[in-house]
């Protein structure tokens, strides 16, 4: 073989190396931080992985303590990209002016996609008939920095309802003080079924889902319903309130605003697998979902090929959930 067509041929090849890698690119690594591992955040975490892993998105699932949790890693821990947390969450952000930190969070906090209702499940023993019965009581509020523990506060300041105790544990914890008669009921928000309360909570142990139909609480969060059967031990259907589920991330960018775009458009032309396969909130999604106060990520809307106008930030007295986050926040 002559030098010329040796050259040739091992340009050829190189040529062809080339083209190979550029229709198969490099797997990408990106991070989302959900829950605990028994929450409906970390299941939907699972079914994203999941969906991306065939795509070349090698996306590792992190637990956390809550949303506010999510929020800060978001913010500033390397590898994790997105993160799941309470719409009610991205307001306190958005409320807390005085924290520099807080305020650039809360300027750059990006929603992806809005996701899915959260029922807010309030468990107690079965003498108490509603919301209002938990004055005078020993009720656990979720751990501090936890949605579940945001969202509960709100709840006792918005109807000023008031217990005699308001223990911040998380919902393990507190599901076993409360079969123990140590505590009167306990808070948990994530969307139904929830893994804990299926597997964790049995008809002999005398536990139901309390109602909240307190007006003070529905005029700022939206009813909901957790439909009887949804938990073997509950076989009436519950009124109760709920927060939005959504899915952010924070304005990078170069490389992850490009990643995230990439992984908006798996899900959003995906979202029917998920639906059959996934968790069955994925069933109530609505990528569409017009949430108020808050800007999708511009990377996200060009990946979709979707011009959304940006909505303005909460601004104090514009909703009086809102004044009610900070009335918490001063305590």
């Amino acid at each position: 073989m002559t030098k010329s067509k040796l050259i040739i041929q091992s340009s050829l090849a190189l040529l062809m190396l080339l083209v190979a890698a550029s229709l198969c690119p490099a797997a990408e690594d990106m991070g989302i931080i959900t829950g605990g591992d028994k929450g409906t955040y970390y299941q939907f975490g699972l079914d994203l992985q999941k969906l991306t892993k065939p795509a070349g998105v090698n996306l590792t699932v992190h637990t956390s303590k809550g949303s506010i949790e999510n929020i800060f890693a978001v913010y500033q821990r390397p590898g994790v990209q997105m993160g799941i947390v309470q719409s009610d969450v991205l307001a306190f952000v958005a409320r807390v002016q005085s924290d520099p930190v807080l305020s650039r969070i809360a300027k750059k906090t990006r929603m992806v996609f809005p996701l899915y209702n959260e029922e807010v499940h309030l468990l107690g023993r079965k003498g108490i008939r509603d919301f209002d019965d938990l004055a005078g009581r020993r009720v656990a509020i979720g751990r501090d920095g936890s949605g579940t523990y945001l969202t509960s506060r709100l709840l006792f300041k918005l109807s000023e309802v008031a217990p005699a105790e308001m223990v911040p544990i998380d919902t393990g914890e507190a599901l076993a003080e409360l079969k123990a008669g140590r505590i009167d009921a306990m808070f948990y928000v994530a969307g139904y079924p929830v893994k804990l309360l299926t597997e964790k909570v049995a008809a002999a142990d005398g536990l139901a889902l309390i109602p909240i139909t307190n007006k003070s609480i529905l005029e700022f969060y939206p009813q909901a319903e957790v439909p009887a059967g949804v938990y073997s031990w509950q076989p009436t259907a519950v009124v109760t309130a709920a927060v939005k589920a959504v899915l952010v991330s924070f304005d990078f960018r170069r490389k992850d605003c490009d990643n995230v775009g990439r992984f908006s458009q798996l899900l959003s032309t995906h979202l029917d697998g998920l639906q059959k396969g996934g968790h069955p909130k994925w069933k109530v999604v609505d990528l569409n979902y017009p949430l108020r106060g808050w800007e999708q990520y511009d990377c996200v809307r060009k990946a979709i090929g979707k011009a959304v106008p940006a909505a303005a930030a909460p601004r104090p007295g514009q909703n009086p959930v809102f004044d009610a986050i900070k009335g918490v926040l001063d305590q």
